[in-house]
């Protein structure tokens, strides 16, 4: 490789790790904040949390559209378009004058999520030996990035008050949508094809009707009509989005790609990888923060239950270096399976063992490491199992199946821990322990799945080739040199 090759590649990956650094921050920047938030618009808690919600939504729509438009169009022009949403939601935000606007802010913010399939695509087309270690500091980036967002958010607001929490981010991606422009080389661009819009309308449509009631359910009953009558909805669009995808000629997101190994184990890994961390992110905070008079919080701060996550969010970003070489020496399956086990055992020593903020450093700790291996492996496993023109969407579905199990996950162990209040009105110990137990189980199934995922031993390279014949072309049972 020549110097000049080499410069490209770490000025390629300088901005693509602050595309999606910004983006995971903006998941949980303003996670601690909410309260304020809630005061400062003079509105409910259940309006606030729309802030999260339309967020979460519109990430899980765009992530694996703008992925295959990517794909289709040519994903540096997509990655430049999708930094710019990202600056101008900052913007909107930061500017906002009512809650409506703020909500709508973070609509736009969401769009956001087209970095990663992006990032993943472009580090498919410019890097070559060096392809899965990229990919592993890139996918670990987005566990790491929402961990340090609670961590920062703290600071931020008492030095400079909440709305610098979207002054800081539209800085930022400002200046790296214009070194997108300057410094990224032109990416390979697929076929000219008519892009797949009712698919993609489906898909929109049922994203939206299950995530809606999974976010809302506590607040309105999970046997309520408006529950029940969305999720049969969602369950019904899902059929007809599957049916339609598997006959259209050109469609978003191959189905037979989908029934891959590589990929619907790996999938089915990181739902419920997703499912511990987005949940237990967002109620640790609140164990922390939770006065010492309820007989097992610990009083702290914003800033300080921030500082207290940081070994998880440092954890998860160290890995990420190391995963590469553990796949190139041990294989992706153990890696993965390593770390599922990991975070396994960290929900259960938090569980049965937070009495002190030393025990539950532990347990914090053994989580950040545990989810840093599988998320900074995942991309590759499922990278490497689907041809190059199918990267963007493949790696898109993959970090949006993620965001879909966090809003699950956030949704059930919050109805969990807030079943049974104390006197006192804060919730009773026992449901942040069978919350945890909760989220161990889920990792246990995360742990059987993993054992089904193709063990991929040649890094660098995909089993499935550039120009290799699609993968509704090409026999299901193929098997590629580097997936065993």
């Amino acid at each position: 490789m020549s110097p000049a090759t080499r410069r490209q590649q770490r000025v390629t990956f300088a901005v693509l790790t602050v595309a999606v650094g910004s983006f995971a921050l903006l998941q949980s920047l303003i996670v601690p904040v909410l309260a304020q938030i809630q005061v400062e618009y003079d509105t409910d808690q259940s309006t606030v949390t729309w802030v999260l919600t339309a967020y979460l939504l519109s990430a899980s729509i765009a992530t694996p559209l703008l992925g295959r438009i990517g794909d289709v169009v040519g994903k540096k022009r997509m990655l430049v378009a999708t930094l710019v949403a990202l600056s101008v939601g900052s913007l909107m935000a930061a500017l906002a004058p009512s809650i409506g606007w703020l909500i709508a802010a973070r609509v736009v913010q969401g769009a956001g999520g087209g970095v990663l399939p992006l990032s993943f695509g472009i580090i498919r087309d410019e890097f070559t030996a060096k392809m899965t270690n990229a990919l592993s500091v890139l996918a670990s980036l987005t566990a790491v990035g929402f961990g340090f967002g609670i961590v920062v958010a703290g600071p931020i607001v008492d030095a400079l008050g909440y709305h610098w929490l979207f002054w800081l981010p539209m800085v930022v991606t400002a200046v790296a949508a214009v070194a997108a422009v300057a410094l990224i080389p032109e990416s390979p661009r697929g076929a000219p094809e008519r892009l797949p819009l009712l698919p993609a309308v489906l898909l929109a449509g049922w994203l939206l009707t299950l995530l809606l009631p999974v976010s809302q359910g506590n607040k309105w009953g999970w046997s309520s009509p408006a529950v029940l009558v969305l999720l049969a909805v969602s369950a019904a669009l899902i059929a007809a989005w599957v049916r339609l995808e598997t006959r259209v000629r050109v469609p978003l997101i191959d189905m037979r790609m989908m029934r891959l190994r590589g990929v619907w184990t790996t999938n089915l890994v990181t739902l419920f990888v997703g499912f511990g961390m987005f949940a237990s992110f967002a109620f640790l905070p609140q164990l922390l923060q939770t006065p010492v008079a309820s007989g097992y919080g610990f009083g702290a701060s914003i800033t300080e239950s921030g500082r207290l996550l940081l070994p998880s969010a440092v954890g998860s970003f160290a890995v990420g270096f190391l995963t590469a070489p553990l796949m190139a020496r041990f294989g992706a399956r153990p890696v993965i399976l390593t770390g599922t086990i990991l975070s396994a055992l960290s929900y259960v020593a938090m569980a049965l063992f937070h009495g002190s903020t030393g025990e539950l450093l532990v347990g914090i700790t053994l989580q950040g490491l545990g989810t840093g291996l599988v998320i900074s492996s995942s991309a590759s496993v499922v990278i490497a199992s689907v041809p190059a023109h199918q990267t963007g969407v493949a790696s898109g579905m993959n970090a949006n199946i993620r965001t879909i199990g966090g809003s699950i996950g956030s949704a059930v162990t919050a109805g969990i821990v807030t079943a049974h209040l104390g006197p006192a009105g804060f919730p009773d110990e026992a449901g942040y322990t069978v919350a945890f137990l909760v989220l161990a189980g889920c990792l246990v199934v995360a742990s059987v799945a993993a054992l089904a995922i193709p063990d991929i031993h040649r890094t660098g390279r995909s089993p499935a080739p550039e120009g290799a014949a699609p993968v509704h072309e090409r026999p299901l049972e193929a098997e590629r040199s580097t997936v065993r």
